[in-house]
């Protein structure tokens, strides 16, 4: 039956919109007082509530500056893309509604996120007081709404986009050029991630290396001690960066991945509509096996947290595994040619197939360099006994290290998916890392929610009991954070290599048109000049990058710990606690820095390849993408475990290890920790945008290229 994946999509998107209000409606019936006297309801109340409304209140901010932005770069779209072969039809406005659509989308994915993680925050807390399984569950489930209701989205979304756009554009309009403008929606998708990752990185890490340096290190007081006046941005920070940031990025290479496979594969597909669309019911099918992988974990004791969070990756692995093989071999013809290459359905499930695996490896490797159980983070936490200094360069050498076995699982995946379905075989083994999306964003939104759970419970003054249960739910997440980090940026490479595909194929379709000897890809040659020099260029672009948001968190935090140090000395009674400090300011100060430094790193890597493009055309485009794309990936890679191995060498020697707290080792971990914040929070993962949104916004922009670029190099 024609269509068949369209009615199987719309279907599956509106059961998981069902699953995400199920759960929603599980958190929401734990009572915020639950099993609380008078005084301690009082306190979590006004808690729950400060750390919601000041979440609120920078998404309220930020998407203020996004709607302004959407609507000036949406102009933008409308007025430089045109391809002059289709007189008739002007892509840019077509291109331009999808690109607002899918940034309306991302930013509905955010607020449903950050909305359910502030409030099952509080409800983990009460729920621990009476055991850690209730707490757990609480956890899981908030963390599942987002899970559910962003793949949901997404997949509707796309229905949506290309269903509408079908309709509204002319019957003739050749497939790829359809393909092309829907291809907008992603941008839209990755371009809020950007602000959001950015954005959100720079506000958790200014209030977090405030409230460390001035309250743990100068003052000696716990880490979520409520006389520190940064304690309330630090909570509001875990959730604008942990739940809004990574999931508008993971929304946005779901997007990405999508309408970079139905680019590549827009002509051979063309009369067949569940071939085409069969990339979007990847994410559909990932729907239901995520509920399913649900029911298989249970946890009634402390040790069976963090295996539980690892078996629900695994369990959805295997079970999408099973499940594309009969999805594949009825949706994907048995065989097809692809620029002149035979390929089968089988081989396109290997393709999906290696993808899978690779991310749950990459996964795997993450949680094995970062977490305090195994050797490599214990190693970094030993250094520490000779100091700081000792300690930063073991955390930096743990880092490098760990680029090597991700980027090999990785190339392996590229190799196997381009040898058996080429470059849409590349785009399908992307897909294949984000099958189990929903799981992934789940299990990634359980950490921020049981961190806010224990700083909830320091901060109101609850038994040591509930604070020692939800530290273990928050050990365990901090994991899974680093796994979500590190299968995030995974799937950003993947995905950035199919859009990198897809920006040729388009290109080298469009030159085609203009004169049918071309062969764009036999051209880009790397002895040439231009080429060379743009792979330079690429290559440097994550460093600048990098430094731009590591100094952009340094400037933010610098802002934290003056006010912070003003309230402590100039507020009588705050250290002894008989004085409460002004939260508020300290959440203004996160927001207004984080608005404020978005803005240059946003603009470095969505006017790079517009600008590189207009000067010296498509070659150049590609050599940027490819240089930012091997080099962004081992960079965020080591950034992102370096950062998060530290951050593990402080709890494990918190946990009793080397001497505890207040040692002089502790001392020195907290410096190493302090450092990588920045790493693994903000420049690590941020880099996930750069070489993505510099991919699809090749892809969307190659009209314009090709018709007008290389104004200095002769076309």
């Amino acid at each position: 039956m024609p269509g068949m994946t369209i009615t199987i999509s719309v279907l599956l998107s509106i059961f998981g919109l069902g699953v995400a209000y199920f759960y929603m409606r599980q958190v929401m019936s734990v009572p915020l007082d639950l099993g609380l006297d008078g005084e301690q309801k009082s306190r979590v109340k006004m808690i729950h509530s400060a750390i919601a409304e000041g979440a609120m209140a920078f998404l309220k901010q930020e998407y203020k500056f996004l709607a302004i932005f959407m609507v000036v770069f949406a102009a933008i779209i409308a007025l430089l893309i045109d391809d002059s072969h289709t007189p008739d039809t002007r892509e840019g406005i077509y291109t331009a509604v999808a690109f607002l659509f899918g940034g309306i989308i991302s930013i509905a994915s955010g607020y449903i996120g950050m909305m359910i993680a502030t409030q099952g925050n509080a409800r983990t807390t009460v729920s621990a007081k009476d055991n850690i399984g209730d707490a757990f569950k609480v956890a899981l489930n908030s963390g599942a709404v987002m899970g559910f209701a962003l793949v949901s989205l997404a997949v509707l979304g796309l229905v949506i986009v290309y269903v509408v756009l079908k309709a509204w554009l002319p019957a003739d309009l050749p497939n790829h050029v359809l393909m092309e403008i829907i291809a907008g929606f992603g941008l839209g998708g990755s371009t809020i991630a950007l602000f959001a990752r950015v954005g959100g990185g720079i506000f958790t890490k200014a209030a977090d290396v405030g409230a460390d340096l001035v309250g743990k290190v100068e003052k000696g007081i716990p880490e979520d001690d409520p006389r520190n006046p940064a304690v309330i941005a630090d909570n509001v920070g875990d959730n604008v960066g942990d739940v809004a940031g990574m999931g508008a990025d993971l929304f946005g290479s779901c997007a990405e991945s999508t309408c970079a496979a139905m680019v590549i594969s827009a002509v051979v597909f063309a009369g067949n509509v569940d071939a085409l669309l069969y990339p979007i019911l990847i994410s559909a099918v990932g729907i239901p096996i995520s509920l399913l992988t649900m029911f298989f974990v249970k946890v009634k004791t402390e040790d069976d947290v963090s295996p539980a969070l690892m078996k629900l990756l695994i369990i959805s692995s295997t079970l999408m595994a099973i499940a594309m093989f009969f999805v594949t071999r009825a949706f994907i013809p048995a065989d097809f040619v692809l620029r002149e290459v035979a390929y089968t359905s089988m081989g396109i499930y290997w393709c999906f197939l290696s993808g899978l695996t690779a991310g749950l490896v990459v996964g795997l490797l993450t949680g094995y360099y970062t977490s305090g159980a195994f050797k490599p983070v214990q190693e970094v936490a030993k250094s520490c006994e000779t100091g700081a200094a000792t300690n930063i360069i073991y955390g930096l050498a743990l880092g490098y290290k760990s680029t090597v076995l991700p980027y090999i699982a990785i190339a392996i995946a590229i190799f196997v998916s381009w040898k058996l379905g080429g470059m849409y075989g590349v785009a399908i083994g992307s897909l294949g890392m984000l099958g189990t999306l929903a799981i992934a964003l789940t299990i990634d939104a359980y950490g921020p929610v049981s961190d806010n759970a224990g700083g909830i419970a320091e901060m109101a003054g609850l038994p040591k009991e509930v604070r020692r249960r939800t530290d273990i739910l928050d050990a365990a997440g901090n994991t899974t954070a680093a796994i979500g980090k590190g299968f995030a940026i995974g799937a950003a490479i993947l995905t950035s290599l199919a859009l990198f595909a897809a920006f040729l194929t388009s290109a080298d379709a469009l030159m085609k048109e203009e004169d049918p000897t071309s062969d764009l890809l036999a051209s880009i040659n790397l002895l040439d000049p231009v080429v060379f020099v743009s792979l330079f260029m690429g290559a440097v672009l994550p460093f600048l990058f990098t430094a731009m948001t590591m100094k952009s968190v340094g400037k933010a935090a610098f802002d934290m710990i003056e006010e912070v140090r003003r309230q402590f000395n100039t507020i009588p009674g705050l250290m002894e606690g008989t004085a409460s400090p002004d939260y508020a300011q300290c959440v203004s100060i996160s927001t207004q820095a984080a608005l404020r430094e978005m803005i240059a790193p946003g603009i470095l890597i969505m006017g790079t390849p517009l600008v590189v493009g207009y000067l010296f055309g498509v070659p150049a485009v590609a050599g940027v993408l490819a240089g930012s794309l091997v080099c962004g990936g081992v960079l965020a890679i080591s950034a992102s475990n370096s950062g998060g191995a530290w951050d593990n060498a402080k709890k494990y020697i918190e946990a009793g290890n080397l001497g505890g707290k207040g040692s002089e080792v502790h001392k020195a971990a907290v410096v190493g920790d302090t450092v990588g914040d920045p790493l693994k929070d903000t420049s690590g993962p941020s880099l996930n945008i750069l070489i993505k949104l510099s991919a699809i916004l090749s892809l969307v922009f190659a009209p314009f290229f090709v018709q007008y670029g290389g104004v200095l190099t002769g076309g």
